[in-house]
């Protein structure tokens, strides 16, 4: 049976979104690797199954281009938002999130950020201001668990840095028991940081809203930036509110680029 879905982008990270709310769709990690397949299939950097909530206005579940099932995604919520076409409340494995939409954006409220090892979570006790490891010309990260599990390197230029390259290899270190999103970040002045990342189950990708959100919380920490900071990745610019002990704002754009129709037992 066909059901509708909808391909949507926030700054280039793109998404196929199920509305499961009504008809339930079996998803599992070889279906949406399938799907996920930009030759064979539709093609995504997250697929997004939206399903009822005991506890929210919606719940939201993240599928990996790679299959693998994740807490949280950033772009997809300001696109979620959108489909809301009012403020609600997602329901995520990496907690609930307040939206707000506006015009062709919105505004996303995060959960308070984490900064104990094991809470990114890391395998050994360290400090995760200024962690003392390092792959190659990455060094001394910061950690942050945003409701999804992020490292953030500062360096002079984001751009010099082989991502492609040391992305995996960091993703899969056995320092990080759930693997990890890698983030490289240039500070251009108190209130403009420049952002790469590496996310895990996916690669490069054009714009990481959660990698955003944890570079700037890092940034503020270290006395680098000050709330609110702009955050420019390939894709496009956000703009990222925190204070110590508070929540995180992210507001940015989001983009319906069309509606389809799919079997998805096509897809195993």
């Amino acid at each position: 049976m066909k059901t509708r879905f909808h391909k949507m982008h926030g700054l280039g990270n793109d998404f196929v979104v199920i509305d499961a709310r009504e008809t339930p769709v079996e998803m599992t990690a070889p279906r949406a690797h399938a799907i996920g397949d930009r030759h064979t299939g539709i093609g995504f950097d997250q697929l997004i199954l939206l399903e009822p909530s005991s506890v929210a206005d919606v719940k939201m579940r993240i599928f990996n281009a790679d299959g693998s099932e994740v807490e949280a995604c950033g772009n997809a919520t300001r696109c979620i938002a959108l489909l809301m076409e009012g403020p609600a409340d997602i329901e995520t494995m990496g907690g609930t999130l307040h939206t707000e939409p506006g015009d062709a954006s919105a505004t996303v409220t995060l959960e308070r950020p984490a900064f104990e090892w094991e809470l990114i979570p890391l395998a050994m006790p360290m400090d995760t201001r200024e962690m003392p490891v390092g792959w190659d010309a990455l060094e001394k990260p910061a950690a942050v668990n945003v409701g999804n599990p992020h490292v953030i390197f500062f360096v002079p230029d984001c751009d010099a840095i082989d991502l492609e390259q040391l992305g995996p290899v960091i993703e899969h270190d056995p320092l990080f028991p759930e693997r990890i999103n890698v983030n490289v970040a240039t500070v251009v002045s108190t209130e403009h940081i420049r952002l790469r990342v590496w996310e895990r189950g996916v690669g490069l990708t054009r714009a990481c809203g959660t990698g955003a959100c944890a570079t700037a919380v890092a940034a503020i920490r270290a006395g680098y930036v000050q709330s609110p900071v702009r955050v420019s990745l390939p894709g496009g610019d956000l703009i990222i509110e925190w204070a110590e002990g508070q929540p995180i704002r992210m507001t940015g754009p989001a983009t319906h680029v069309f509606t389809g129709e799919a079997d998805w037992d096509n897809f195993g």
